[in-house]
């Protein structure tokens, strides 16, 4: 692998070597598969941090549509007086 770095090339003959001193009947995941499961768990942890800021700035109250309101106004003059003419016609 004429490819690889020196570090990297020192780091696999450990790792290597490390791998031979353990028991060869037992399958462990070792310190490699721990480094990157807290990686993970870091990463997440920090996203979910930074999506709870980003949630609190969120401003979840709606600003009143002008036409909404214009038709609310004028939805109870006209159910007032309908229930206002039912009332009579039970009464009656």
């Amino acid at each position: 692998m004429p490819d690889m770095s020196a570090s990297a090339s020192l780091a696999m003959t450990h790792l290597v070597s490390f791998a031979k001193e353990v028991d060869e009947d037992k399958v462990t995941p070792g310190v490699l598969g721990f480094i990157v499961f807290a990686a993970m768990a870091l990463a997440v942890w920090a996203l979910m941090k930074s999506m709870s800021r980003h949630m609190n700035k969120v401003d979840f109250t709606q600003a009143p549509d002008p036409e909404a309101e214009q038709a609310e106004q004028a939805e109870p003059e006209t159910a007032d007086t309908e229930t206002s003419g039912q009332g009579k016609q039970k009464q009656g």
